[in-house]
Formats: C-alpha cells, structure tokens, sequence
C-alpha cells in the first residue's frame, strides 16, 4: 500500500482475502472506547439464544411430524383433535410448570376456576397463556410429547399432531395444558395420577 493512504483503524493490520484482520488482543481494551476488555465487550463471540433454539427445535419436530398425520383423513384427524385436548391429563410433564409465586392473572384464573365461573375465566385466560406461549415453553412441552411418546403412553398419531401444534401459531394444545395446572392448582380437578389438590 506504499503511496496510498490508508483509512483502516489502527486496530487493523492486514487483509486477507477480503476479511480484514485484528490485532486487538482478547485482554486489551476494547476498541469501540467503553474502556472494557475486547472479551468481555465487542470480542464476545455468542451463538443463538435459548429462545432462537427452542423455535428451531419445534420447526424441526412439527416438521417431522407433519409427515405423520399428512396421510390422515378428515375424521381421523378430528378425532385426533378432539384428543388433544384430554392430552395434558395423562402425564405430569405434559402440564405448563406454574410458578410458586402466583401473579394475579394466575389468581384471577383459579378464582375463576374455584367459583365455576366460565365467563371471568375465559376472560382472564387471554393474560395468564400470553405469559405462557413461549417458545421455551412450547420447547418443554414438545420434549415431554416425544418421551412420551417413545415409552408407548402417547399413540404416535397423537403425538404428531401436538408437536404439530406446539411448533406453529396454534395454540391448542397449549392452552388444553395451561388449564389442566390452573385447574389442578385450583383444586377442581385431578393430577394424571388421581390426586385433588388442596386449594391454595
């Protein structure tokens, strides 16, 4: 580069190819100035999050399974429907974990629940399954489908078409299981193994 002026930042000190090379070390300040060392700052190299792998996890498996149920008529596949919603019933690792601390979209929804109230509950179930709908959440649910249904408990049918659900808008499967824990948390219906809770 003799006779041309070179704009480079000091930092950089050769091309190869048509990637430019550092020569800030990992324990030398960063140079973007926050006075931080380049590892801890912009030299932080970091892989896709939780959240990016879970939605990844579930395209994968809901398209896996899309090939399961793709054969199925229109009645089988109501049928299966239908079932879908009894799923989270028969398994405990098939309900949304509930947190020991209620928030008060929870407690309106037991409320609801308790009282025998379809209106207020239907109108507090919007709030407590927006928290909920997670692909971190629907991730776990989809984990719990397919050991399920690798042990025999779940028909493979019926496991495809909620690992369908978990990995597309729908939330079905979803909220069938966010209303069994409210429920069960309520103390208006059994655990999969036939216990009633006390009320809280």
């Amino acid at each position: 580069m003799v006779g041309l002026r070179d704009d480079r930042p000091a930092a950089v000190v050769g091309v190869k190819g048509d990637f430019e090379v550092s020569a800030v070390g990992r324990n030398e300040p960063c140079p973007c100035g926050s006075g931080r060392k380049t590892k801890r700052c912009c030299g932080v190299k970091t892989g896709p999050s939780e959240p990016q792998l879970a939605r990844s996890f579930l395209a994968l498996e809901a398209r896996r399974a899309a090939s399961v149920v793709a054969s199925r008529d229109e009645f089988e596949l109501q049928a299966l429907w239908d079932e879908i919603f009894d799923l989270p019933g028969r398994d405990l690792s098939l309900l949304v974990p509930l947190p020991e601390l209620l928030t008060p979209d929870i407690e309106r929804l037991c409320s609801a629940f308790s009282d025998d109230d379809p209106d207020e509950a239907e109108a507090a179930l919007p709030a407590v399954l927006a928290h909920y709908d997670t692909p971190i959440v629907r991730a776990e649910l989809a984990r719990s489908v397919i050991a399920l249904r690798e042990r025999g408990t779940i028909p493979p049918e019926l496991a495809a078409l909620a690992l369908v659900d978990l990995g597309v808008d729908s939330t079905a499967f979803l909220q069938a299981s966010l209303i069994r824990s409210v429920a069960i948390l309520a103390g208006v219906s059994r655990t999969p193994a036939g216990l009633v809770l006390a009320a809280r």
